[in-house]
């Protein structure tokens, strides 16, 4: 009788332990995409979980859809030939009403030139910082090492690290924070071997901001830094 009631014990705990799995579950999905035509690419896409990078699995699709469960953090890797890779951080806690997180990638073409003329304007997308602060965060090392490789294979490029921060707070220390955090993207470009003649800054703190929107979204897209090509 008591080893009977212990398995029932037992087999509850399971299942209501995978109960709240599923109830904090979030899916991440979306398409991989041409930046230049908007086509599908059928792409290799390793998905891991962080900080510790243990990989979650691989598929080789134009398309992807992810399990996330609250709590953690992932990132997704997407690979292409021919294509500039990309990587982005998935956080559930950046998911909707209905537990998704919708992102399609846009991948460029490594040969493409329009990357490179003066002019042109890059986001970077994957530069993470700790919150309101101007240490970059470990994860963002490849994204920014994308931009190193770039500014060796063009020697003669220079660049405007443009610093933006949400609108919300006080416009000084937003005014101030933009700035330190493009000082910080610039010191690691300096460190992997670019001269810093190359690379000149400008904060905009919280003045031209992306959304309005008073979601996680919206405030994510507002902390940001660009790049803007001045000379190619």
């Amino acid at each position: 009788m008591t080893m009977r009631v212990l398995i029932l014990c037992a087999f509850c705990f399971i299942a209501f332990t995978a109960f709240s799995q599923l109830d904090s579950l979030v899916v991440a999905e979306g398409r991989i995409l041409n930046a230049e035509t908007k086509e599908p690419l059928v792409a290799r896409i390793t998905y891991q979980n962080l900080p510790y990078g243990n990989r979650m699995g691989i598929v080789n699709n134009s398309n992807f859809s992810f399990p996330l469960f609250d709590g953690e953090r992932y990132s997704i890797t997407v690979e292409v030939p021919g294509f500039a890779s990309a990587k982005y951080m998935l956080d559930p806690a950046e998911a909707d009403a209905d537990k998704k997180i919708i992102k399609d990638i846009e991948l460029h073409r490594t040969t493409s030139a329009s990357k490179h003329m003066a002019g042109h304007v890059m986001r970077l997308d994957n530069l993470i910082f700790e919150v309101a602060k101007s240490k970059i965060d470990p994860d963002s090392y490849a994204e920014l090492d994308l931009l190193v490789n770039m500014m060796r294979e063009h020697k003669s490029m220079v660049i405007q690290l443009e610093g933006h921060t949400d609108y919300l707070g006080d416009p000084g220390k937003n005014m101030k924070l933009s700035q330190q955090r493009v000082d910080a993207v610039r010191d690691y470009l300096v460190s992997k071997g670019v001269h810093k003649n190359r690379i000149k800054l400008k904060a905009f703190g919280g003045t031209m901001p992306l959304s309005r929107d008073s979601t996680p979204e919206g405030h994510r897209l507002n902390r940001r830094v660009e790049v803007r090509v001045l000379q190619d």
